[in-house]
């Protein structure tokens, strides 16, 4: 049986997300989080979607309606226990097989390499999904995390050598291993290695700061101008390479600049601020912003690029403070 990961700009029929509430993850800046989600639960509802909404219990139920609103249609709870609200990294990843039947990916989650147990709780969810909405689930022994991938829907794979073949991810497996496990379980025919991500990026290097398909030939690369930037020769390297690279038909990827925002700190330690980790919706866009010069420059590419649907800047300057933005908060379902 032969299986493919769609797009994610194919139509979905809803988008899940993890509550917040593991203040550690925030520390000392928590209070800010909780209404991020709720902008990002209401801008998916408002963009054709529905949304499911992962929960402790009752008591985080109420609290995240009482945040959210009163107009909750479209937004549903589901009492699904998380250690993190990175769903992208440990949600569910939706197949379809040749019949076009949604199936859930189950991969191994190790809180990117062991750096902040527990995980029990998020190791799971996929398997919880997978039991409320009664779709088949295939358990892939392998470690793996959504943000690390990105796709086309065609057959071509993005990733990164900084992330998938980290000691502390797959430490037995060898590129062509994993690359077998990437086309078993995702259909990817054709994977693209980029070197690494950007600083600050605890991860590993996903490729959902760096690199995003937009249509099934077409890549955002970011980009720094500040030549001075511990960014610039890093990211210009992966454009270089991305420049170099072909789809699963052998034809040149086309690449389009996106910029990083200006460098975003929070008590000293720089922040994986990045416009790539935008997450692509039934009727828009939802782009992370930094309250910098940058962020209408980044909105206006992403304008050219998705004419159809309607480009939200959400403000991610407390989030960011968390490791992850939008793309990590968030995980398709495909109809």
């Amino acid at each position: 049986m032969k299986y493919i990961m769609p797009a994610e700009w194919d139509l979905h029929e809803g988008t899940w997300l993890a509550w917040p509430h593991n203040k550690e993850h925030w520390p000392g800046k928590f209070d800010p989080i909780p209404p991020v989600f709720a902008k990002m639960a209401i801008a998916l509802r408002d963009a054709g979607e529905k949304v499911f909404i992962c929960v402790k219990d009752e008591k985080m139920e109420r609290s995240a309606k009482k945040i959210i609103g009163k107009d909750l249609k479209d937004i549903f709870f589901y009492q699904i226990r998380t250690d993190s609200s990175w769903i992208r990294d440990f949600g569910p990843i939706f197949v379809k097989d040749e019949a076009g039947k949604r199936i859930i990916t189950n991969w191994v989650f190790n809180m990117w390499g062991g750096k902040y147990p527990p995980w029990d709780f998020d190791d799971i969810v996929p398997r919880k999904v997978a039991r409320e909405l009664g779709i088949h689930i295939m358990n892939a022994d392998m470690i793996l995390e959504g943000g690390s991938i990105d796709v086309n829907g065609k057959g071509t794979l993005l990733t990164t050598e900084q992330c998938l073949l980290n000691e502390n991810r797959n430490p037995t497996f060898s590129r062509e291993r994993i690359e077998q496990y990437l086309n078993a379980y995702l259909g990817a025919t054709n994977v693209l290695w980029l070197k690494e991500g950007i600083i600050g990026d605890d991860t590993d290097g996903h490729i959902d700061d760096i690199a995003r398909f937009v249509d099934p030939r077409t890549v955002v690369c970011v980009t720094e101008e500040d030549t001075k930037d511990e960014n610039y020769a890093i990211l210009q390297k992966n454009l270089e390479d991305l420049k170099k690279m072909k789809d699963q038909d052998g034809k040149p990827l086309r690449t389009v600049e996106l910029p990083m925002p200006e460098p975003v700190f929070y008590k000293d330690q720089r922040l994986p601020a990045s416009y790539a980790n935008f997450y692509i919706a039934n009727k828009a866009v939802l782009v992370p912003i930094f309250n910098c010069k940058r962020d209408e420059k980044a909105l206006k590419v992403l304008t050219d690029i998705f004419p159809t649907r309607k480009i939200v800047g959400i403000d991610c300057v407390d989030l960011v403070w968390g490791l992850g933005t939008i793309h990590c908060s968030t995980q398709q379902q495909p109809v």
